[in-house]
Formats: structure tokens, sequence, C-alpha cells
């Protein structure tokens, strides 16, 4: 039964419901001050099955496991509405198996761009120009020498029989973050003029722009030509005429990563990400969840010692304090880009990892796994971060779903 393979994200301690009173999977097994060697003394009196490190870009979290034969209960009905990310374990695997030979291909591709390679010198050689040609054009290769994080963009014209049928179809290449020791990255394909595309409103260039995807990296198709998944994607969402648009592949590489945010974006109702190499680690759960663990934390009788040590400052701390005292102006500060002190907090602070992690919302992603995060609006939101678990980069999708327009019909004579 389809309902069967839908889990849930979310085994909160407070939850008196039987199938969701267990303990979840992930348990936070150590602070970062402790050694691995006493740390896999702990994992071991855990009965842990695999001892993992969380950090990112210098930032220590601590230690993490998965506890042996624990798996999160079944939902019957997935909580779509109620904002809650959607985890399909192994939901692609076979698929993934079956793609083994063009995710090398791809993993060698991001090697050589490593090495300073140019992505659009590779795109001219094989297997790339004989999947490009004759529907794709490369137009030209830039770089914005305002944007730290950019690598390369390549524009492409969209031919069809000789005739040009969309202009502007781009991908861009972009580094994920500014430290020197992160190599996580990332191939954005789109249209427009980038930052300023209005990516709801030209359905047909978006189209364009999956098909360009699937021309570099024909494992997307894991995803955008699954049945199984897309009916099971319809079933969840309640949406029949689906489109995958504003598409990502991820290389998210050691100390490497996204901090906690949300992709909200007009015209769609949320993002499929598919892990296809390496695992990643998780943090995800509602907005709405988000503020009450925020504000549950800020609670604690130590918890000014506690951060302390991650915002030094005490005039910052006052105010993390009084703009997170009441629901609306926390949710407000969340979306606000001059949040420093709150950044802090839900990104840098141990301690407060561990409380998500101890109520229910962590989890660890491996080849095959599926994770839908819905995406309604700023208010009714699934924000998630994620970190790198291996010591090599891995690869995944992350497509933004939406409601296919209908065609429109011509008016009678």
């Amino acid at each position: 039964m389809l309902d069967t393979l839908i889990q849930r994200v979310h085994w909160s301690m407070k939850k008196t419901d039987a199938n969701l009173s267990q303990e979840p999977p992930i348990v936070y097994v150590a602070p970062p001050t402790l050694d691995r060697e006493h740390a896999h003394r702990r994992a071991h009196e855990l009965d842990v099955e695999e001892l993992h490190w969380l950090g990112r870009r210098g930032y220590s979290i601590g230690w993490i496991g998965q506890i042996a034969n624990r798996t999160p209960p079944s939902l019957a009905e997935a909580a779509w509405s109620s904002d809650t990310p959607i985890v399909l374990p192994q939901f692609v695997a076979k698929e993934v198996a079956r793609a083994r030979s063009m995710i090398t291909t791809s993993q060698q591709l991001l090697h050589r761009i490593l090495d300073d390679e140019d992505c659009a010198d590779i795109f001219l050689t094989e297997p790339y120009v004989s999947r490009l040609t004759p529907h794709f054009e490369l137009l030209a290769s830039s770089h914005d020498e305002s944007d730290q994080q950019e690598i390369e963009t390549l524009e492409f014209d969209v031919v069809d029989e000789e005739e040009v049928v969309a202009e502007n179809i781009w991908v861009k290449l972009s580094w994920l973050s500014y430290a020197q020791d992160d190599a996580s990255l990332r191939f954005r394909f789109s249209f427009g003029i980038v930052g300023y595309e209005d990516v709801a409103s030209d359905f047909p260039r978006q189209a364009y722009a999956g098909e360009l995807t699937e021309a570099i990296f024909p494992e997307s198709e894991i995803v955008s030509h699954n049945e199984r998944l897309n009916e099971t994607i319809r079933h969840i969402t309640a949406v029949e005429n689906l489109a995958f648009v504003e598409r990502i592949v991820y290389f998210n590489a050691p100390n490497g990563g996204a901090q906690f945010h949300q992709d909200v974006e007009r015209g769609h109702i949320g993002v499929v990400y598919a892990q296809l190499h390496g695992r990643t680690a998780w943090l995800a759960l509602s907005k709405s969840n988000l503020i009450t663990e925020i504000k549950h934390f800020i609670t604690r009788s130590d918890v000014d010692q506690v951060l302390s040590e991650i915002i030094p400052d005490r005039e910052s701390r006052q105010t993390l304090y009084r703009r997170a005292a009441a629901a609306t102006e926390l949710s407000a500060y969340l979306d606000d880009e001059e949040n420093d002190p709150l950044e802090a907090l839900i990104n840098r602070t141990p301690a407060f990892t561990q409380q998500l992690i101890a109520n229910g919302y962590a989890y660890i992603l491996s080849p095959g796994d599926v994770i839908l995060l819905p995406q309604h609006s700023v208010d009714r939101c699934a924000w998630h971060s994620v970190f790198c678990l291996d010591q090599f980069p891995g690869q995944a999708l992350s497509f933004a779903i939406r409601q296919r327009p209908q065609p429109r019909s011509r008016d009678k004579l």
C-alpha cells in the first residue's frame, strides 16, 4: 500500500499517539568536546550503528548516530498540509543502482571542475556534446565578478529543426559558501536574468531548463521520469498534474552543506530532494515547530551561559531573547536577513541541535532516499539544514514542485 511507504520526519517526545511515542532513530551521542575514542564508547552504550561527526565550515556540533534496528513509524496520511517534511526511505534505490554509470560520470565532471577546468570546455567534449546537440546550442560562458560564489554561467538557446524556440536558458555553477575548505557546489538550471527571473511566469522556459538538466545530468530522470515516485507525490500533495522546475544538482562536500533555510518561491508548492551518492544528515521541521523549539530553548535556566560562548555580545543575546519572546515576532525575525544572533542559535549551538535531535527532527539520508519539503508560504513551510557526512563529495537532486499549468485553448473564430 502507498501509505505504508510514507515516513514522517517528526517523532516529538510530547506526542501521546502510540505510533509516535517511540524514541527517534537518530540520537545525539556526544558534544563536540569529546574525542572520537570516547564518543565511540558512548555510541556503543547507546547501540548506535555508526558514529558520525556533525559540523560545517568550522563549526562543531557534535557526534550523532542511528540506533540499530530502530525505524521511524509509518504514517497513514502524509502530513503535507501541516508543513511536515516527509521521508521516503530507499524509494529510488533501484533507480540509483541502474544509474550508477551516469552518477560516476557526474562525479568525474565534479572533479574536473575542482581541478579548475572550464565547464564550457568540458561540455564541448563527450559525452556532453552528444547529449546537448542539436537541441541545445551553447551561446556563451560568463562569470559575474561581483558574485564571489559563482564559478561559471553557461547560456543556451533551444533549437528545434534549426529554429530557435527558446532563448537564455542557463545553468549556473556556484560554490555553496565562501569557505576555502568547503568544496560544496551546485548546478542550478533556470532562465532569464539571473537573480531577477520570474520563475513562475514562464512555464515553457522552465520546462526547457528541465530538459537541459536531463541532457547534462541524465540521472535526474530518477525523479522527473519516475512514475512510481510521481504517483506518490501526487497522492501526498493532492496535485494531479505535477511539474519539476528550478532544478538543482548538489554536490555536498566535507565541511559543507546548507544552513537552516526555507525554499519558498512563488508558484511552487514544495521541493523533492533525492540522495544519489554519499550521505547527508538533516535537521528539518515546519516553521511553526521551529518557532516552538526556539521559544522552548530560550526558557532554559542556563540559556545565557550556554549561548555566551556562541554569542559573546550580551546585547545581541538580549535582542534574541526579546524577539524570540513572542511567536509572531520570532517568525518575522526568522525571515529577517539581519538576524545574526538567531542564525548563531539555530546553526551553531550544539545544545539547540541536541534538543532538535531529541525531539525527532533529525535523520540521515543515504543513496536512494527521498525527502519532500512542503513550501506553501513563508509562514507555512519546512525549514531544513544539511550536513555532509562523508569524506568525499556526494550528489543529490533538488527540484521544485509545482502544478503544471493548463494549456491555453484558442478562441473560436
